[in-house]
């Protein structure tokens, strides 16, 4: 009975896989082999009847053998999904991106979390992501379908387990979850002084049953079914298990200890296969090559790689300084010579192993900074690149296009090669982070375009970034170049808009000027030193006519850059900390150690605005692209927005974490920001590009929101006026028809509706159809003669070209219209919006026919065309309408100037009108010529 169901379900299990591979290149033998094989281990275990046996009765062998089907079809099923996509997960703070294999680059970024991710794991259907006590899963790399509730301390091991998973938390209980019904199907306490769960792993063909790994070093093999201990390893005495991996072989599986050995086990006989050591401290991660080399990869706390031949057992070959931290994970790409690893360095990097000697070599790379940014810049007028400068030491270009656009610049060193033959963990020729650097495009194909300042070092370091690279100089005073002071260091730099010229402020307040193609010392500015104090910032505007300093003794200098002679000093009320300028405004921002901002004119050489309101140190500045908006970071964790031509603030958020660096992009679509123990670099969207924002001034007493940084979602189609608190005021707010009743007010028409009034005529005959070509009449065969005494032949006819018009003129008869109808009442009334109005809706054509319609002998009278008159004199008398007013005056004038000089009624109320019309041109030419002689008196002044 037993061998007649074994049949059926090999029957069945032949099917139901050649339906899953019937696209698939896989061997249907190799998979009915190793099902063969499984059915024989529990026939075995049925016989033997030992503490590893799936059950005590012969009936269990149906579900066995189900049991078994299902994870084959699983398994097969995992193995094709992941052939075809090469796909990995990388956590990233809040979210996680899935990513190719092939080119490393990100096929799609999740929603994100409340909080950041402390464990990642996937199934072929679901992505699991921990943070805190909560488990959510991910369906479709992007948004969360279940959510499990039910641990007490943070999550920290996940273990994908069919239609289930399975979670341990700090305080050493494990969880077995129902993935679809969100219920806890088992949980598990263990003693932490006894059994402190540190790793959990499946055995492959292990139904039902996970291996548990300790921190006392023992194992436990358990059967989350019935909820039973099957067996326990006591262990090696080699201190507590980090990590479990199984082995390409069935019953194997890889055991990497605290003390750094690893140890090879066959957990089905409990039997040691063989064991190695490693002397870089704990092992951290374990993997298996499966391409047919019997090697086995494990990974260190110090970024060294080791790989082991496991035929031979012994050590092959040595990866160090694979990362600079510790190893986080590893993975071979099934059937592939390729590793996946990634560490604490904020790096994932893709290793081949195709050379000789079993080494692998580095093939793809994806990194970011290892340490929060220090300074961040836009590169380039585009606004696609964003220079980041890192306290790795590192300098960096991102993308905002697309992440293949990233690249590194390296770090800086002061010896290249002797830094290649140290190795990364003991360079001693490693340069400190870059505290401020500035870039220029002009000349960067030709040399370099980017200069460096490090921290407490006083040499400045020029990169390439067409070559991605630090450049060919290292920029050092004469004076110190003979001995090293130990206090002296560079704070700022500025490169000059050409890029042949780089300005260096020292903490000893001197000053200098170098050539970023030669490297040679051009200068100084001031006698011995510029200032007296450390300088904290330099900037040359935008025509190299002047250098302006700032140092700490609180004084603002302007240079003659070609001469360097001293033009201008200024007194500051407090010492300053930053300086920014914006060379195509002339516009130079100030931040103060009191926390206020001024702003100052370079042409002026005045204070033209001043700002306070940070309440502690201002970190950084940027100006929007046409110098309307100063942006200022502090850290009292708020970004503010202030608007120069009005002097107020205009926006203000608050954030979790201070930002140290901002920088607005050039064309004024993102606003860049680095926080505070953060490696990332976040992007926020000017709203005032795409929605209605309110520019008013915020209120003194505002308090403003705290705002999450922004994510790393896709975009969504979103509606964010529900979102955004708006104002009723600005809602409801509408411009009035005229500000001030002084004021000339223009109407909203356009120019199409009134400017050619007067040229109608033109016009009309400009576009009067050509007539067709007339055919010639045929001479007539008999020449008509005339009778009489002397033949004479009968002169033609003369056709009358001149046609007579067809348009009958009803004069009196005439229908009269609205406008006619409203000028009329207006008579009477002095009311003349309604007549206006209804001009207001007519095109040229039809207005010049309501006019010529007000003359006696079109069917009109006097009396309309004086209300008429009077209708231009009010709206010359409101000041609205100005430009109709003057057309429209125009073209009856034209049209009924006879009508006019021989009636007196309408010549006494030309007369009014005319001396409106010369009162208000006076009055506007008075306002022209004094807008006109201020503007003279400045550009005399100026100049």
């Amino acid at each position: 009975m037993v061998l007649l169901r074994l049949i059926i379900f090999l029957q069945l299990a032949d099917l139901v896989l050649m339906s899953t591979y019937n696209f698939s290149n896989c061997n249907h033998e190799a998979i009915k082999d190793e099902f063969l094989n499984v059915i024989s281990v529990h026939l075995k275990k049925l016989n033997d009847q030992d503490s590893h046996g799936c059950g005590e009765q012969e009936g269990e062998l149906l579900d066995c053998i189900q049991n078994t089907i299902r994870c084959c079809l699983e398994r097969s099923q995992n193995e094709d999904v992941w052939s075809l996509t090469r796909g990995i997960l990388i956590a990233t703070c809040a979210d996680y991106f899935p990513g190719k294999v092939k080119k490393l680059g990100i096929v799609a970024v999740s929603n994100a979390l409340l909080q950041d991710i402390t464990c990642l794991a996937a199934d072929r259907m679901l992505v699991f992501a921990s943070y805190g006590n909560l488990l959510h899963a991910f369906a479709r790399n992007k948004e969360v379908v279940h959510i499990y509730d039910g641990h007490r301390g943070e999550i920290r091991l996940l273990q994908p387990f069919g239609d289930h998973v399975i979670s341990v938390d700090i305080d050493n209980v494990l969880i077995v979850w129902d993935v679809q019904s969100e219920e806890e199907y088992l949980q598990l306490n263990f003693d932490k002084a006894i059994f402190a769960v540190s790793a959990i792993m499946h055995p492959s063909t292990y139904l039902n049953k996970i291996l548990l790994g300790s921190e006392q070093g023992s194992l436990q093999l358990w059967n989350v079914k019935s909820n039973k201990l099957l067996y326990s390893f006591p262990g090696w005495g080699l201190g507590g298990v980090t990590t479990l991996e199984q082995a390409p072989a069935v019953d194997v599986v890889a055991i990497g200890l605290v003390s750094g050995h690893i140890i090879v086990h066959n957990i089905k006989f409990d039997e040691t296969l063989m064991k190695f050591q490693q002397d870089w401290g704990p092992i951290t991660a374990i993997s298996f090559r499966t391409d047919g080399h019997p090697v086995m990869a494990a990974g260190s706390p110090i970024g060294h790689i080791a790989l082991w031949d496991l035929e031979e057992k012994k050590l092959i070959s040595q990866m160090r300084n694979a990362h600079s931290t510790a190893i986080a994970g590893m993975s071979f790409v099934q059937g592939e010579p390729l590793l996946v690893t990634n560490g604490a360095d904020n790096a994932i990097k893709i290793w081949i192993f195709d050379g000789p000697g079993g080494s692998g070599r580095l093939l793809r790379c994806r990194m970011g900074h290892s340490a929060p940014p220090t300074k961040i810049r836009y590169h380039g007028q585009n606004g696609q690149q964003i220079l980041s400068a890192g306290q790795d030491g590192t300098l960096q270009s991102f993308s905002t296009v697309h992440e293949r656009f990233n690249k590194s610049l390296g770090r800086g060193s002061i010896n290249k090669k002797k830094s290649k033959r140290k190795g990364l963990q003991y360079d001693t020729m490693a340069l400190p982070p870059i505290t401020a650097f500035a870039t220029e495009i002009a000349r960067q194909n030709d040399w370099d375009g980017i200069i460096a300042c490090h921290q407490g070092y006083i040499t400045c370091t020029t990169w390439n970034y067409q070559k991605t690279t630090m450049g060919a100089h290292k920029l050092k005073p004469k004076a110190f170049s003979k001995n090293k002071p130990l206090d002296v260091y560079a704070t700022v730099v500025d490169i000059t808009t050409c890029g042949n010229f780089a300005v260096i402020g020292l903490s000893t307040g001197h000053v200098d000027v170098y050539n970023m193609q030669s490297g040679i010392h051009r200068g100084h500015y001031g006698k011995e030193k510029a200032h007296e104090g450390a300088i904290r910032g330099v900037a040359v505007d935008g025509l190299n006519q002047l250098t302006i300093t700032a140092g700490s003794e609180g004084l603002i200098k302007f240079w003659k850059f070609k001469t360097m002679d001293l033009v201008y000093s200024a007194n500051l009320s407090s010492s300053p900390s930053a300086m920014l300028l914006h060379r195509d405004s002339g516009i130079l921002g100030i931040a103060s150690d009191d926390f206020g901002i001024s702003v100052l004119d370079i042409e002026t050489r005045r204070i033209v605005r001043k700002f306070s309101g940070h309440h502690s140190q201002i970190n950084d500045m940027t100006f929007s692209p046409d110098a309307r908006w100063l942006i200022t970071a502090s850290m009292d964790c708020t970004i503010k927005t202030w608007d120069l031509p009005s002097g107020c603030l205009i926006d203000c958020f608050l954030l979790d974490s201070a930002a140290i660096s901002i920088s607005m992009s050039p064309t004024g679509d993102f606003l860049a920001s680095s926080h505070v123990d953060d490696l990332g670099i976040y992007l926020w969207s000017n709203c005032s590009l795409y929605s209605l924002v309110s520019l008013r001034p915020l209120p003194a007493d505002y308090e403003p929101s705290v705002i999450m940084l922004p994510g790393t979602c896709p975009t969504q189609d979103v509606d964010i006026t529900g979102d955004e608190e708006t104002s009723d005021e600005m809602i409801d707010y509408s411009s009035p028809e005229q500000l001030e009743g002084q004021l000339v007010t223009l109407s909203s028409l356009s120019e199409s509706r009134w400017k050619n009034l007067l040229n109608l005529d033109v016009i009309k005959k400009r576009n009067k159809p050509r007539e067709p070509p007339k055919v010639p009449k045929s001479a007539p065969f008999f020449i008509p003669t005339v009778p009489g005494l002397i033949p004479r032949y009968a002169a033609a006819k003369e056709e009358n070209d001149e046609q007579q018009s067809k348009v009958v003129n009803l004069g009196v008869l005439a229908q009269k219209s609205d406008f006619y109808v409203q000028l009329e009442e207006a008579l009477s009334s002095n009311e003349y919006k309604s007549p206006l109005n209804i001009l207001k809706e007519m095109g040229p054509s039809s207005i010049e026919i309501e006019l010529r319609g007000l003359a006696p002998d079109a069917g009109g009278s006097v009396e309309v065309m004086k209300s008429f008159l009077r209708l231009i004199g009010t709206m010359l008398n409101t000041k609205r309408d100005f430009e109709l007013a003057q057309a429209y005056l125009a073209l009856f004038l034209k049209l009924h100037l006879k009508i006019l000089s021989s009636e007196p009624v309408l010549l006494e109320e030309i007369a009014q009108v005319s001396t409106q019309l010369e009162e208000t041109w006076i009055h506007l030419q008075t306002l022209f010529n004094q807008s006109l002689c201020v503007l003279n008196y400045m550009k005399s002044a100026l100049l």
